[in-house]
């Protein structure tokens, strides 16, 4: 067994999943966005389980740039059931065989390209999905899990503190900045297009705010930008005035999610994927800040009268815990202690 600094997450992973993994032994794998956040945790996972388990899994992963994978998790580039398949979502090449399961994980989560290019965005979100549904046909899979957002809702409403699947709002067709939502929910749709003319299952989980190891510390996530700038030393700084409502979801947790909705979900009914635990953005900087002994910044000013309350992006989750007795097994403040400890 591999000397790997996220085994006891991955143990918790296989200790939360029991007997699923019986159903991929002797099974083939495709993942696209196998290289991103996700895809790293869900890699990391499945690769523990085969090798726990002696699953003799054959797993192929979509992505656009094999040599930055291998330098940012070697042990996964050089195992030896992961092959790597060099491609773009939109036209990828078909791998050879029958494959029992993919995971469609692929995803453009640049914020840039909603002002530079929105229809970039779009056209990846909806054409990939199509694209890894017709080879899903091809390939006779059994099941397809899709890697959804909640930004399928789009704004929550003032009055809902945590948004259930059964909402029925969406994103804004006419605002510019409801591109990624609008794709995701597309792309739902297509899922359910392709399930009810082939048969497959389509599983869709709705993914929310996530904090672990793999998490990008350069882009638009508010607790991956406090991470980076504690962990230099930096003051954190918090664009806007702090109030905005998030919650955020242990990565070997999203894993447990997961796996557990591609093998036990029901096909066509999406699950939320995330905390429901809600913290301002001013408090999480507060928490980052102690873990770090550093100060932080509000850079906005408090509005002095609100017309509505605050910003918020927080799920229900009850569906998920009802009918596949999911849980939240890491709490926030570990969460991040974690995931300082593997930076």
């Amino acid at each position: 067994m591999i000397n790997n600094p996220l085994s006891n997450d991955l143990d918790s992973v296989l200790q939360h999943t029991g007997q699923m993994w019986e159903e991929l032994r002797d099974k083939k794998i495709f993942i696209t966005g196998g290289t991103g956040f996700i895809g790293c945790w869900l890699l990391e996972s499945l690769s523990w389980a085969n090798l726990k388990y002696d699953l003799n899994l054959q797993i192929v992963v979509l992505t656009r740039d094999l040599k930055s994978f291998k330098k940012k998790a070697p042990h996964l580039a050089s195992d030896s059931a992961i092959e790597f398949q060099i491609g773009d979502v939109c036209n990828f090449i078909s791998p050879e065989g029958e494959f029992s399961h993919i995971v469609h994980a692929a995803t453009e989560v640049s914020s840039n390209l909603i002002t530079t290019d929105p229809l970039l965005m779009f056209n990846t979100i909806v054409e990939g999905t199509q694209r890894v549904l017709d080879f899903a046909v091809s390939c006779n899979a059994r099941a397809i899990l899709f890697t959804s957002s909640g930004a399928v809702y789009g704004r929550q409403p003032d009055h809902v503190s945590h948004i259930p699947e059964t909402y029925t709002g969406g994103p804004d067709p006419l605002d510019r900045s409801s591109v990624y939502g609008l794709g995701k929910k597309a792309a739902e749709h297509l899922c359910m297009l392709y399930s009810d003319k082939y048969g497959m299952d389509t599983l869709i989980a709705r993914g929310y705010a996530f904090v672990g190891s793999y998490l990008p510390l350069d882009v638009h996530f508010a607790i991956g930008n406090f991470l980076r700038d504690g962990s230099d030393g930096r003051p954190i700084i918090v664009n806007g005035d702090g109030t905005p409502l998030r919650s955020y979801l242990y990565a070997a947790d999203l894993a447990i999610w997961l796996w557990t909705i591609l093998l036990r979900g029901k096909s066509c009914r999406p699950y939320n994927v995330g905390s429901d635990q809600a913290i301002s953005i001013r408090e999480l900087a507060q928490l980052v800040s102690e873990k770090f002994n550093c100060d932080f910044e509000i850079q906005g000013k408090p509005e002095e009268v609100r017309a509505q309350s605050a910003e918020k992006y927080v799920p229900s989750v009850d569906r998920a815990k009802r009918e596949l007795g999911l849980d939240i097994y890491v709490n926030l403040e570990d969460a991040i202690d974690r995931t300082i400890a593997n930076f």
